[in-house]
């Protein structure tokens, strides 16, 4: 689900939490989040509002919330909102309205959305990572990717560069803690050699050669590993392609701030779509094939054989943070393209754009090269 703020009335006295009102307190316009910094600026008179905050910059008092509690669907009132929100019919993205919005484009795919799903509990975000990088600055990002990949078109960069509008989204993510202990039984094997005599042919004539062979001796293993896992993150829409969203890492999650609604002006926030159970099964799995590669280590030896596990999880808690991203949906030459910028580090991902001419020239250019070094060989 993606929250859209709602537009405010010039009038307006205050902004709450709740109707997302940021008047400036100078002139009355729309005031915008200003990436990298903490504070609302009006771009209609230049005024500069600070967002208020209870800790000092680069602090925060995030909470862990007890993840036993998000399962049950018992966590307190104030964890909890209503919203309403819009789904995409083409990528299913979700869109979050306030107020009498009824209609909205899609920052993912540029597809009208007109279909309201009426109103839905969910769980309040916890804590919010401000945008860094404006939208020039994830405008030439981009271009630099699109400039970087080899056999892409050309005008695709050219495309993007002249002032094509990006959507600045907050997307939705779990983070899960928890400490585990694991049992496990297993097999340790040891490589050694052994050398064996073996009759070869040479020029038509046999010959007896020595050889070493590789053997592997297994010795039954059992013992115990201890973790504890910190910010595991998951992205909890199906929106993103998981590579993409892979590609977008690493975050800085230090910098992450107590949830303002602050920080959404000017931005849109897509609301999560995937559960918190489904967002805890893949942190779960995630957290096994860590476990998995610290009983490896603690089985030593040139192999290893996992035989049995029994991973035991306690203190689990998890956070329903917002990430920041640039969305860029672009149709080029009769096709859909969408890129993703990861607004804090400026990485990019997105749909890999081919040049079919570029390839055809490629592999002409390996022809023409083929064909007159076997005519030089063919005339020596």
């Amino acid at each position: 689900m993606i929250q859209i703020p709602k537009v405010p009335r010039r009038n307006a006295a205050s902004a709450t939490d709740t109707e997302r009102h940021f008047p400036c307190e100078a002139c009355g316009a729309d005031l915008t989040f200003a990436p990298g910094q903490d504070r609302l600026v009006c771009s209609h008179c230049g005024h500069e509002q600070a967002i208020p905050s209870a800790v000092g910059r680069g602090q925060s008092r995030l909470v862990e919330l007890p993840l036993e509690q998000g399962l049950r669907n018992d966590l307190p009132a104030e964890d909890i909102e209503e919203s309403r929100a819009l789904r995409c019919p083409n990528c299913g993205a979700e869109i979050g309205l306030t107020g009498a919005e009824h209609a909205t484009t899609c920052p993912f795919c540029a597809t009208p959305v007109v279909t309201d799903t009426g109103a839905r509990r969910r769980i309040k975000p916890q804590g919010v990572l401000p945008f860094v990088l404006s939208e020039e600055q994830a405008r030439e990002a981009l271009t630099r990717w699109l400039g970087s990949l080899w056999f892409a078109p050309s005008g695709l960069a050219q495309y993007a560069r002249k002032g094509r509008r990006m959507t600045g989204v907050y997307a939705p993510f779990w983070t899960f803690d928890a400490s585990t202990r694991t049992r496990y039984d297993g097999q340790r094997g040891d490589v050694y050699y052994e050398t064996r005599t073996v009759e070869v042919m040479v020029d038509g004539r046999p010959q007896m050669r020595t050889e070493q062979v590789e053997r592997i001796r297994w010795t039954a293993v059992s013992g115990a590993v201890a973790r504890d896992f910190d910010d595991v993150l998951i992205y909890a829409a199906k929106t993103l392609a998981p590579d993409h969203v892979a590609g977008l890492s690493p975050w800085d999650l230090s910098a992450l701030r107590d949830y303002r609604s602050d920080y959404l002006a000017g931005f849109s926030a897509e609301g999560y779509t995937q559960e918190l159970s489904e967002g805890h099964e893949q942190a779960m799995a995630e957290m096994v094939a860590v476990i998995q590669t610290d009983i490896r280590r603690d089985i030593g030896g040139d192999r290893q054989q996992i035989d049995a596990m029994d991973p035991r999880f306690s203190d689990e808690t998890f956070k329903h943070i917002l990430l920041p991203i640039w969305t860029a949906a672009y149709r080029f030459q009769g096709r859909a393209f969408t890129f993703v910028v990861n607004a804090q580090t400026g990485q990019v991902q997105g749909d890999r754009p081919w040049s079919p001419w570029k390839i055809a020239a490629a592999v002409a250019a390996v022809l023409i090269v083929a064909g007159v070094l076997y005519y030089m060989n063919g005339n020596r």
